[in-house]
C-alpha cells in the first residue's frame, strides 16, 4: 500500500511569501493506490525559520517546532492552525502524516513547506512615501519617474527581503537586475482604505558594498486616466508615489533597514509616457542622469494589506500566424487569438528612428477597426536608440487585441543584424524573404498577461464547435481576470462590474483557482459599500457620469460571489468575512422594497444586451426591470439566510428566512398567475422564476412547459441578456426539456452561443451581434469582442454535459449526471478540486452510455446516469467504470419545428432575425 501525502499549501496562497494572515489553515493533497482510502486521522508539524531541521522523513518532531499530535480527523482542507501565531516576518515551515481508516501506522511524512508572514503591524513599516518634487501642471500624460538609492551594504549578507508598493504601478531593481516577475504591481485596489504590498527575497541581488535600489512608478489606476463618458484622471492622487522598505539581515545577526526617506532621489526615464488606455512612448535615447531629491509625503494613510491572491505576470508568448498589408498598405500582423497583454519587438536601425503600434480586437474592411476602442488609443510607439539589436516590450500599459498595425519599421531587422534567420510559419504566405520596412514572424511577439491562477478546469466533447466555444471562455476569462475581473480588457472601461462578475463567478472557478482574487475584490467591495452607502455598480469605484445608487444583479455580487465561492472552494471563511456585507445589502434593498417587498424604483441595468434591445439602448429587454430586481432580492435573502445557518447565526437565519418567504409570495403576487404564466412572457423571466425557487410545484410545472413552448416559438434561438443567459439552459433542463437547451446551444445563426464561433471568434463577445452577419461592426457603443458575461453558460457544459459538479462545499461531494444530448457522441471534463482531480468522460454508442468516473481522496461522488432504471450510487475514492443504457446519438431528437404563433412581441430588431 502507498499512501503519499503532497502538495501542503497556506490559505489559497500559491506563494506564501509576506502573507498578511498570522495563522494561515492548512490544505493538503492525498494520493493512495488503495481503492476507497479515506483518511481517519493526521498530525501536522510546525518547525522553525530557515531551512527545515532534522530529515522531512524522520518520525520525531523536529527541534524547537510544535506538533498537534494525532488528530481524528478526516479534514485535509483548510485546517485550522494550531501553533503559535506568526509574528512579523517570521519565516516557518510544516508538514503532514495522516492514518487511513483502521490502520495502525502513518503515512510518511509530507515534504516541509515553507511559509513568512509579511509585516502584519503598521508599526512594522519605517518607511514613508516619498514622490517626485515637480510640477507639471495638467499634463495629462506625465511620464514615469525612477526613484534611486544608493548604499553601502556593511558585510557578509545571510539574506534580505524588500516590502514595496506604490501609488501607481511599478517595477523594482536592485544593481541593475528585475526584481520579481510582478506585473502592473501592486495591482488595483481601493486605495483610499487598502494599499496591498509586495514582498520580494532580494538576497540574491545584493552584494558587499555599493549597492543601489531603484523603481520606477508610472501612474497605473491611481493617477492615470480610468473610465468611460470620458472618464477621470487622478482619482486617488495627484502624483505617483513610492513606499519600500530593504531589510538586509548580515551574517553576523544584525539587521539593517533602508526605507523610502529623504535620502531618496529621482529622475525620468526613457518611458516618455505611459496609460492603460493610452499605450506606451519609450524613447530608448534617454537615460535617467538629473537625479534631483524626493519629496517626502509621510506615512501611507490606508491599510497597508498583504495580497492574498497571486500577481498578474507575463503568462505566454504567441508567435504571428500571419503579416500582411492592409487594403490602405498599412502592415498587420495577426497573432490569430483575440488575447490581452502588449507586444515585444526585435529591431535594429537607426537612432530617432519610431515604430508605432497600434491594436484592435477585430479587422473591419481590412483595417484594424478601432471604433470598439472609444476613447482608448491603445498605441505603442519605441523610438530607437541605434546602434545594433534592439529588445523592447512596454512595461506600463495593456491592450486587448488580435492585430497589430506596425508603421515605421526600419528598412533592416534584427534578422540581418543578428544573424537571425526568419522564422517558418504562415508569415511566409505574404512573399516576404526580408521586405524592407516591415518586421518578420521572428521580430514580433504577443505577450499574454493577466493575474497568475491555477488552471483546474478542462471540458471536451465530440463537437469541434463547443470545443472552441469553450476555449473562448478560457480566453475571456484569462484575458478579464487582471486582478481586478473587467468587463472587457480593450476600450475605455475595464472595470470590475459586479453582474457580470454574478454570472460568470460559477464558470469562472471551475476554470481557474480564483479564490484569492475574487476574495480581494470582495474586500474591496466591502470597503466601497461602507465608504459611499451602497454597493457600486463596479469595483473599486469611483465616481464618473455614471450614478451610485443600489441597482439589482451587480449590487447582489455582493451575495452572490461570496456563496459561489463557498460551494466551489468550501471556504466558509469567506462568508464570515463578507456576513456584514451581505446583511447590509439586502437590508438595503428590503428598506428601499418597503411593506411591498417588491423593488420597483431605482436605476436597474436588467437582462442587460437581450438580442431584441435596440443597438443603443442595451437595457431594453423583454424581460421587466423591476421583475427582475424583485426576484433577485428574493434570491440574495434566501441565500444570506442559509448563511446565517451555516455561520451560527441562528436569529438571522430565521429573520431573513421569514423575510425571504414574504418576498416569494410577493412575488408570486405581482408577477405570477395561479396557473404559472408569468409577466413578461419572456425566456428571462421564466428562467428566473423556476430557477430562484419563486413558483409553487403547480406553478412550476405549467412555467417549465410555458418556457419550453417560448423557447420553440423562438425557434430555440436565444433570447436572453447577461441575466437570462446564465440561468436558460438550467431552467429548460430543470423542466425536463434538456433536447430544447441542447437544440438552443448548438444554433448557429445569431443571437446563439454558437454564432460569434462561425464568425472566427477567439472568446467572447459582449453582444450577441457585435460582427454582423455580413462582416460589418455592430453600431452600438459597446462592442467588445472579449467580455465574459455570454460566457456563463460553460458552467452548463461541466456540470450538465460532461456531468461534473460539487454535491456539498468544496467538492466534498461530487455530483456525477451527465444528461448527453445534441448529437455528441462523448465529453468529458476535469476539475482540480480542493481535495484532488475528479473527472467525468462519458461516450455513447450501440444503445449504451459508458462513463468513466475519477474521485480524489477525501471526496465521494452521487452517480445518476440517464436511466430510468439506473439508481443512483455512491462512488468513494478511485477510479470507477459505470454503463447504462442509452439512446445513440443518431437517435436524438431533430430539432422541432417552430408551433404556431403565440403573439411574442416582434423580432426585428437590427434585422437579424428570421420570422
Amino acid at each position: 500500500m502507498s499512501v503519499l501525502v503532497h502538495s501542503l499549501t497556506f490559505e489559497h496562497h500559491r506563494e506564501p511569501l509576506g502573507i498578511g494572515e498570522d495563522r494561515p489553515r492548512l490544505s493538503w493533497l492525498t494520493t493512495s493506490d488503495v481503492a476507497g482510502w479515506r483518511q481517519q486521522a493526521c498530525e501536522i508539524e510546525v518547525a522553525g525559520g530557515g531551512d527545515a531541521p532534522g530529515d522531512p522523513a524522520a518520525s520525531g518532531r523536529p527541534p524547537n517546532g510544535w506538533s498537534g499530535g494525532r488528530v481524528e480527523s478526516d479534514e485535509s482542507v483548510l485546517v485550522p492552525w494550531g501553533a503559535p501565531a506568526l509574528a512579523s516576518r517570521e519565516r516557518r515551515r510544516a508538514r503532514v502524516r495522516v492514518w487511513g481508516a483502521g490502520e495502525p501506522d502513518p503515512s510518511a511524512w509530507s515534504e516541509w513547506a515553507p511559509v513568512e508572514a509579511g509585516l502584519l503591524a503598521a508599526s512594522d513599516w519605517s518607511a514613508v512615501l516619498v514622490g517626485p518634487d515637480r510640477d507639471e501642471g495638467d499634463r495629462p500624460d506625465r511620464p514615469p519617474v525612477i526613484f534611486r538609492l544608493a548604499f553601502e551594504a556593511g558585510g557578509e549578507i545571510a539574506g534580505a527581503r524588500l516590502y514595496v508598493s506604490a501609488h501607481g504601478v511599478y517595477t523594482a531593481e536592485v544593481n541593475g537586475r528585475r526584481v520579481g516577475d510582478h506585473v502592473l504591481a501592486p495591482g488595483w485596489t481601493s486605495y483610499d482604505r487598502r494599499l496591498r504590498y509586495q514582498t520580494y527575497d532580494v538576497g540574491p541581488l545584493l552584494r558587499a558594498g555599493r549597492n543601489i535600489l531603484e523603481a520606477t512608478v508610472a501612474e497605473g489606476w491611481y493617477v492615470g486616466h480610468l473610465g468611460f463618458h470620458g472618464g477621470s484622471r487622478r482619482i486617488w492622487g495627484e502624483d505617483v508615489a513610492l513606499l519600500a522598505q530593504l531589510e538586509i539581515r548580515y551574517a553576523d545577526g544584525r539587521v539593517e533597514t533602508l526605507a523610502t526617506d529623504e535620502r531618496w532621489q529621482w529622475s525620468r526615464g526613457p518611458i516618455v509616457s505611459s496609460g492603460l488606455y493610452a499605450g506606451e512612448t519609450c524613447d530608448a535615447r534617454i537615460a535617467a542622469v538629473d537625479w534631483s531629491p524626493v519629496r517626502v509625503l509621510g506615512p501611507e494613510k490606508a491599510a497597508l494589506v498583504a495580497p492574498v491572491g497571486p500577481p498578474i505576470r507575463r503568462i505566454q508568448e504567441i508567435e504571428p500566424v500571419a503579416i500582411t498589408t492592409s487594403p490602405s498598405g498599412k502592415t498587420l500582423v495577426d497573432f490569430g487569438q483575440d488575447l490581452v497583454g502588449r507586444v515585444r519587438i526585435m529591431v535594429a536601425g537607426e537612432a530617432g528612428a519610431t515604430i508605432t503600434l497600434r491594436h484592435a480586437e477585430v479587422l473591419e474592411d481590412g483595417e484594424v477597426a478601432t471604433r470598439p476602442l472609444r476613447g482608448a488609443a491603445a498605441v505603442d510607439r519605441y523610438t530607437l536608440a541605434g546602434g545594433g539589436a534592439e529588445e523592447w516590450e512596454p512595461e506600463f500599459t495593456y491592450h486587448g487585441f488580435r492585430y497589430v498595425e506596425v508603421s515605421g519599421w526600419p528598412s533592416s531587422g534584427p534578422a540581418e543584424a543578428t544573424g537571425r534567420a526568419e522564422s517558418p510559419g504562415p508569415a511566409e504566405a505574404t512573399g516576404r524573404a526580408e521586405t524592407a520596412g516591415r518586421p518578420s514572424a521572428a521580430d514580433i511577439r504577443a505577450v499574454v498577461i493577466h493575474t497568475d491562477m491555477a488552471r483546474t478546469g478542462w471540458f471536451e466533447c465530440s463537437d469541434p464547435l463547443l470545443n472552441r466555444l469553450h476555449e473562448n471562455v478560457v480566453w475571456t476569462m484569462r484575458g478579464n481576470f487582471m486582478d481586478v475581473p473587467t468587463d472587457c480588457p480593450q476600450r475605455d472601461e475595464r472595470l470590475g462590474w459586479g453582474g457580470d462578475l454574478g454570472v460568470f463567478a460559477p464558470s469562472a472557478t471551475f476554470l481557474y483557482e480564483c479564490s484569492g482574487m475574487l476574495a480581494n475584490w470582495l474586500r474591496d467591495l466591502a470597503a466601497a459599500q461602507s465608504t459611499v452607502g451602497t454597493v457600486p455598480f463596479w469595483i473599486p469605484w469611483f465616481q464618473i457620469t455614471f450614478p451610485l445608487t443600489p441597482s439589482s444583479v451587480w449590487g447582489d455580487a455582493a451575495v452572490i460571489l461570496p456563496w459561489v465561492l463557498y460551494r466551489r472552494f468550501g471556504d466558509a471563511g469567506i462568508l464570515r468575512d463578507q456576513y456584514d456585507s451581505m446583511k447590509t445589502w439586502v437590508d438595503q434593498v428590503a428598506a428601499i422594497a418597503g411593506p411591498s417587498h417588491l423593488w420597483q424604483s431605482g436605476l436597474h441595468l436588467g437582462d442587460w444586451l437581450d438580442p431584441s434591445a435596440p443597438a443603443d439602448a442595451p437595457e431594453a429587454a423583454r424581460t421587466d426591470k423591476y421583475f427582475i430586481a424583485t426576484a433577485y432580492h428574493a434570491l440574495t435573502t434566501r441565500l444570506v439566510a442559509r448563511i446565517a445557518q451555516i455561520l451560527g447565526e441562528v436569529e438571522d437565519a430565521r429573520r431573513y428566512g421569514q423575510r425571504a418567504d414574504e418576498i416569494r409570495e410577493a412575488f408570486r403576487a405581482e408577477y405570477v398567475s395561479p396557473n404559472g404564466l408569468v409577466v413578461g412572457d419572456a425566456q428571462t423571466a421564466f428562467s428566473l422564476a423556476l430557477e430562484f425557487d419563486l413558483l409553487d410545484e403547480t406553478q412550476r410545472e405549467r412555467a417549465g412547459r410555458r418556457l419550453v413552448d417560448i423557447v420553440a416559438a423562438n425557434d430555440h434561438r436565444v433570447g436572453t441578456g447577461f441575466v437570462g443567459g446564465r440561468v436558460i439552459l438550467d431552467a429548460l433542463t430543470n423542466a425536463g426539456a434538456v433536447d430544447s437547451a441542447y437544440h438552443m446551444l448548438l444554433r448557429r445563426d445569431c443571437p446563439s452561443w454558437l454564432y460569434p464561433v462561425t464568425m472566427g471568434a477567439t472568446t467572447i463577445w459582449e453582444r450577441w451581434d457585435s460582427m454582423l452577419p455580413d462582416g460589418r461592426l455592430n453600431p452600438g457603443d459597446m462592442l467588445s469582442f472579449n467580455h465574459y458575461a455570454l460566457g456563463a453558460m460553460a458552467d452548463w457544459l461541466h456540470r450538465t454535459v460532461a456531468g461534473l459538479a460539487p454535491a456539498e462545499p468544496g467538492y466534498r461531494r461530487i455530483l456525477v449526471a451527465p444528461r448527453p444530448g445534441g448529437g455528441l457522441s462523448r465529453a468529458r471534463a476535469g476539475h482540480d478540486t480542493p481535495y484532488g482531480r475528479a473527472e467525468v468522460s462519458w461516450s455513447r454508442a450501440a444503445g449504451r452510455l459508458i462513463g468513466d468516473v475519477l474521485v480524489p481522496v477525501g471526496a465521494t461522488a452521487m452517480v445518476r446516469l440517464p436511466d430510468p432504471r439506473w439508481t443512483e450510487l455512491e462512488a468513494g475514492p478511485g477510479r470507477h467504470r459505470f454503463e447504462c443504457t442509452y439512446r445513440d446519438p443518431a437517435e436524438d431528437p431533430a430539432r422541432p419545428a417552430p408551433p404556431e404563433p403565440l403573439g411574442l412581441p416582434p423580432q426585428t430588431e437590427s434585422g437579424l432575425f428570421e420570422n
